[in-house]
């Protein structure tokens, strides 16, 4: 398996290096990260359940797709390629806003990042790839946040904070 490498950045997104994935969320650094959100003409938002064997959060339900931009890769580009890898679709995707957050896993990794958030709209069912995701599902936001509100440990961390950040700075709701 090929190494993966991210994207070391300050609070302002410059980058300061570059560093191998592993490596970075062993350290909890700063690196650049992105979260895919698709929507269908039913408003409906594309959910997918991480796969049970990932390295961290394996199993939970999160945004569409979301991943780390590779060295010398735009965000809209990564963002893409990462779209078609996990879930085979693509669409045309915007650029809307970004965070920072930091979670600590119970395996010892942290995940620090800058993440992105690209919004985008398809009424395309995905072909799921099994190696990143278990499952699929569409559901409304008003659905949703009545789920994620009951079932808090379901959902990934990154995604309870794109998604607030979508009802609130898109009044989807």
């Amino acid at each position: 398996m090929n190494k993966e490498y991210v994207i070391l950045v300050d609070e302002r997104d410059n980058d300061i290096g570059v560093m191998e994935k592993m490596m970075a969320h062993e350290k909890g650094l700063l690196h650049r990260a992105f979260s895919v959100f698709i929507f269908n003409d039913k408003q409906e938002l594309l959910l997918q359940q991480r796969a049970i064997s990932k390295y961290h959060s394996g199993g939970l339900w999160t945004n569409t797709c979301c991943s780390h931009p590779r060295p010398n890769e735009t965000i809209k580009d990564a963002a893409n390629r990462r779209l078609f890898e996990e879930m085979g679709m693509t669409c045309q995707l915007q650029v809307k806003t970004n965070f920072i957050y930091k979670t600590p896993f119970e395996n010892g990794l942290t995940e620090h990042e800058l993440d992105y958030v690209l919004i985008g709209s398809t009424n395309q069912n995905p072909q799921i790839n099994r190696d990143e995701v278990e499952s699929f599902k569409w559901q409304t936001l008003e659905d949703l946040k009545k789920d994620v509100a009951a079932n808090p440990e379901q959902f990934t961390s990154w995604f309870k904070i794109a998604l607030e950040k979508v009802f609130k700075e898109y009044h989807f709701i």
